[in-house]
């Protein structure tokens, strides 16, 4: 996915920004970068491959050549970021954080106007140069952006830092991504993670509405562009990609996944269907509080019957290569034997999405002696993959599970029926659950509701983007 944090101060913001950024390696795997604007003049850039190398060792030896009261830098599943860009509106620093769907159409419509970009390896055009582009064709930087804003179909959430040494921050038209801004005694900062900042000594002081754009500065942050009255937040945010400590809008992330547990169990007791465990889990790490908040409700013994080992492989979804994040997500399970052999399990999971590294997961219990594995999704069955965030990347919806297995039981007409096989009180539905057990090796499985889901989030159903789920935009 990715973020990115910034930072513009009376003092240096450095160290502010190198541990700001490292706050949010979660959310991406492949690139980061920094820059900063130096106090002579000029801008510091560096960007390295974090693939296979946490952000932190990358940029140390960088940061004695970083200086500056104001500076950003991000964290990237897509191409190198930021970039420096020179254009009629000045010199600035771009990073940029979403999905354009409709990017070649946007690259042909440019290049035929005159517009020229440099190439890639891979002989692609980098995200963050075809949103400069946009920017710069128009008179001046606040018209550029909401122009790009307009043009792009998916989602664009981006941070410029100007040479002036401010910073314009803009939140995608429908706020599907948040954005932050944090104050201290001698600047503000801008970031996705509101822990990230308030590690660094910042408090609270402002969330931007969908849409909305502000340019900060060491005194201040002034609204160029107010918030739009629609918005569609990443739902995600809370299953999954959020880090435990960080809200957005207004809603915890630990305290949401408690929630959703609870009203998991709350609805399996309601209709009876509680299996008789020994313990219940949660997978590591994002489905460790759906579990615990599943366990409360129950009253059933919490356990951990394996962990992850993460000093040498942090993140469960580097390196990029698929066969070996398969291979790093097995080596990285440890059991504990005790906890397992001859055991009933009910293990919780943020999500099924194509469910390889689940699979491995069964059967290294069952290997390991477990009499029973039970399953729960904190989710609804992922139906679309994500075309705003790319949570869910994939060349076809047809790679997820739950899409796969409709249509191996229903050939012709089951796209049809979609709405009916997410919902498990229907005879679709409970077709749909056997199925995936039977594939999986489950005894059995349940997922949480789209209506749970969303009580647990606890806002408006229609501020929040469900469109995985139910293909709503």
């Amino acid at each position: 996915m990715g973020a990115f944090f910034g930072a513009v101060s009376r003092r240096d913001v450095v160290l502010d920004v190198f541990f700001g950024v490292d706050y949010h390696s979660h959310l991406g795997t492949r690139r980061a970068g920094m820059v900063s604007c130096l106090p002579e003049g000029g801008f510091k850039k560096e960007i390295h491959s974090i693939e296979n190398t946490p952000f932190r060792t990358r940029f140390d030896h960088d940061l004695p050549g970083f200086r500056g009261t104001c500076a950003m830098g991000c964290i990237s599943d897509m191409d190198p970021q930021p970039l420096l860009v020179r254009s009629h509106l000045g010199v600035y620093a771009i990073s940029v954080v979403g999905n354009i769907t409709n990017f070649d159409a946007l690259v042909d419509e440019l290049t035929s106007a005159g517009a020229q970009f440099m190439a890639l390896s891979s002989g692609n055009v980098n995200m963050c140069e075809l949103v400069a582009a946009l920017v710069n064709s128009q008179g001046n930087l606040l018209d550029g952006i909401r122009y790009a804003q307009e043009k792009i179909e998916g989602s664009l959430t981006l941070l410029i830092m100007c040479e002036d040494g401010h910073l314009v921050a803009a939140r995608d038209r429908m706020g599907r991504l948040p954005v932050l801004v944090g104050k201290d005694d001698d600047g503000y900062c801008v970031s996705f993670e509101s822990f990230a900042y308030g590690k660094l000594g910042y408090a609270d002081e402002h969330e931007l509405g969908p849409g909305e754009i502000v340019r900060i500065g060491p005194d201040g942050y002034e609204v160029l562009a107010k918030p739009c009255d629609r918005m569609r937040v990443c739902a995600f945010l809370w299953v999954y990609y959020g880090y435990p400590n960080s809200n957005y809008e207004g809603v915890n992330v630990e305290v949401m996944r408690y929630r959703n547990g609870r009203i998991m169990a709350r609805r399996e007791e309601v209709e009876g269907t509680l299996p008789e465990v020994d313990y219940v889990a949660g997978v590591p790490d994002s489905g460790l509080p759906h579990g615990l908040g599943f366990a409360m409700q129950t009253g059933q013994t919490f356990a951990r019957p394996f962990v992850k080992y993460t000093p040498t492989w942090p993140r469960s979804f580097m390196p990029t290569n698929q066969a070996i994040r398969n291979r790093v997500a097995k080596m990285k399970q440890i059991p504990v034997p005790e906890l397992i052999d001859g055991k009933r399990l009910l293990l919780v999971d943020d999500s099924i999405v194509r469910g390889t590294q689940l699979r491995e997961t069964v059967d290294f219990l069952y290997n390991t002696g477990a009499r029973e594995v039970h399953m729960r999704s904190a989710c609804p069955p992922i139906m679309y993959g994500c075309k705003y965030l790319s949570f869910s990347r994939s060349n076809s919806d047809y790679e997820l599970i739950a899409r796969r297995k409709i249509k191996e039981l229903e050939p012709d007409g089951g796209e049809d029926h979609i709405a009916e096989y997410a919902d498990d009180t229907t005879e679709r539905g409970r077709c749909l659950l056997r199925s995936i057990c039977e594939e999986m090796g489950f005894d059995s499985l349940r997922y949480q509701s789209l209506d749970g889901l969303l009580e647990a989030i606890g806002l408006d159903r229609d501020r929040v983007c469900t469109y995985c789920w139910d293909g709503r935009e």
